[in-house]
């Protein structure tokens, strides 16, 4: 049987959901074949636990960001984000993005936040991670603007059409899948995934939410990312095994692991 390499490239298992129960998650995680995972930031203020589970951890990187939704006093600059992430463990910026689904953050300050986002990610060459929720226009836009492929990207949690993934391929992004991917309903993001040149294909679980087919509804976790390349596999007409080995291959060469 060929061996399966899998790789979580999107999860936030810093969170409170896996307080009680983080190094079992970590466990279940190798015991699927997850070889490692990157621990994405959604605000500076937590920075430090990314840090610390990245330091504790061989299988563990993290990201240095603020999401789009998050309510913040003081928004960062690109010299905050730079000095925070520079750090070794430090393998992408984000996330970061556009969000028109949730009016938490005026898409003014959104778009002035994605841009420092995206220098900040230029000027350390690393990638940037891209978080678009009904904001598909506004996101390649500015990803186009800011010339996103001078560092490249992932477009994270990716739930748009195929025109969006040509623009944001053009644009040198790679596109990750998560759980919705394999949500009965979404014939049409399964297409999408069918797609995706072989060489910027990634997976995630965007954990604790969004867990696939059959956990939906519960936590989600990194061992669940095997569910995801799964049926990303079968729709792609390949093995698990190749998907996973592609996949992680992407992964660690898009974060320079």
């Amino acid at each position: 049987m060929a061996e399966i390499r899998l790789f979580d490239s999107h999860c936030h298992v810093n969170f409170g959901h896996f307080t009680e129960d983080r190094d079992a998650v970590f466990e279940r995680m190798a015991a699927q074949d997850v070889e490692g995972c990157v621990v994405v930031a959604v605000d500076l203020d937590h920075i430090d636990e990314l840090r610390a589970l990245a330091e504790a951890r061989d299988n563990v990187w993290f990201s240095v960001g603020v999401h789009p939704n998050h309510d913040v006093e003081i928004e960062p600059d690109v010299d905050a984000l730079c000095a925070l992430a520079r750090h070794p463990r430090c393998v992408a910026i984000g996330e970061t993005g556009m969000d028109f689904f949730r009016d938490h953050v005026d898409a003014g300050i959104q778009e002035t936040r994605f841009r420092t986002h995206i220098r900040a990610a230029k000027a350390l060459h690393k990638p940037v991670i891209v978080h678009d929720r009904e904001a598909d226009a506004a996101s390649m836009r500015i990803l186009a603007e800011e010339g996103v492929g001078d560092c490249g990207g992932i477009m994270h949690c990716f739930s748009s059409d195929w025109e969006t993934a040509s623009q944001a391929i053009d644009l040198g992004m790679s596109i990750s899948f998560s759980g919705n991917v394999t949500f009965k309903r979404n014939d049409a993001l399964r297409a999408v995934a069918a797609r995706v040149p072989d060489e910027l294909l990634m997976v995630e679980t965007d954990s604790p939410y969004l867990a696939p087919m059959p956990n939906r509804g519960k936590r989600n976790e990194p061992a669940y990312v095997r569910h995801v390349a799964a049926c990303i596999a079968e729709v792609r007409g390949v093995s698990l095994a190749d998907l996973a080995l592609q996949t992680t291959e992407n992964t660690r060469r898009r974060f320079g692991i």
